[in-house]
């Protein structure tokens, strides 16, 4: 996808917000969503973090039938693509849409050519034959998986725009800001691919990354204080604040 594309999908000039719900329940989820609307961010991506996706799918099923028309996606803690187009599949089937999926890891492989990515094109068969139609944020050079040089930053973003619809990366650990040579390394890898940013971003620091990047995935940034479930809506509402700004071509201060 491109970032003209992406930033049209979501109606939003300047970089596109999704806050992260670290889900725990139907209940805690829903609070959470209700801030996401009131504060007129995008959508929202929910996480399994604390349990298994076995636990995870009857909630996101509850989810989607008490708020059918929110854009949402999911990330399964620890699961690729490959094992998770099946599920985001049978899940459409059943009339239970999920817009989008993000994976940590898209299993992109810097250190081999662009023609021999067996892993990566595991993952794309398994998304072909599933029929989802969804987006695919998938992680590539993302904390907490094998590290890539930063050497390598530029191709590995390269070779991730090819195989996912919107390129994600992070800094090096949950909360931390990502560093802005690799923000740069990742645009000139990914050209006009879309680019999102997945750890760090707070209210604070989003301007600036200027135009490099079109989408933000943001929990910690815009959490209650000490509280890693609970979306702080005068944070939200100060991020979004900044990002119109952005859009509208200022700095937001």
């Amino acid at each position: 996808m491109d970032r003209v594309s992406l930033h049209k999908l979501f109606k939003s000039p300047g970089p596109v917000v999704i806050p992260v719900v670290h889900v725990l329940d139907i209940a805690q989820t829903e609070r959470n969503l209700r801030i996401v609307i009131g504060e007129g961010a995008a959508g929202a991506f929910l996480i399994n973090h604390d349990f298994s996706v076995e636990r995870f799918l009857p909630i996101v099923r509850e989810i989607r039938g008490r708020f059918p028309a929110i854009w949402f996606g999911v990330n399964f803690l620890a699961v690729t693509g490959r094992e998770a187009f099946p599920v985001l599949g049978e899940l459409q089937g059943q009339g239970v849409p999920v817009d989008a999926y993000w994976a940590d890891d898209a299993r992109i492989d810097e250190r081999r050519p662009p023609e021999d990515q067996p892993e990566a094109e595991e993952i794309a068969a398994s998304r072909a034959a599933s029929r989802w139609q969804g987006v695919y944020f998938g992680g590539t050079a993302f904390k907490k998986q094998r590290e890539v040089a930063s050497k390598d930053y530029c191709v590995a973003a390269g070779l991730a725009a090819m195989r996912m619809d919107v390129v994600t990366t992070s800094g090096v650990a949950t909360g931390q800001a990502v560093d802005m040579t690799k923000v740069a390394a990742f645009r000139r890898g990914v050209g006009e691919a879309a680019l999102a940013l997945a750890s760090g971003v707070t209210p604070e620091n989003a301007a600036c990354y200027g135009t490099e990047v079109d989408c933000f995935l943001v929990a910690t940034g815009i959490n209650r204080e000490g509280d890693f479930y609970t979306i702080d809506p005068r944070r939200l509402a100060q991020l979004m604040k900044v990002t119109m700004a952005m859009g509208n071509g200022s700095s937001g201060e």
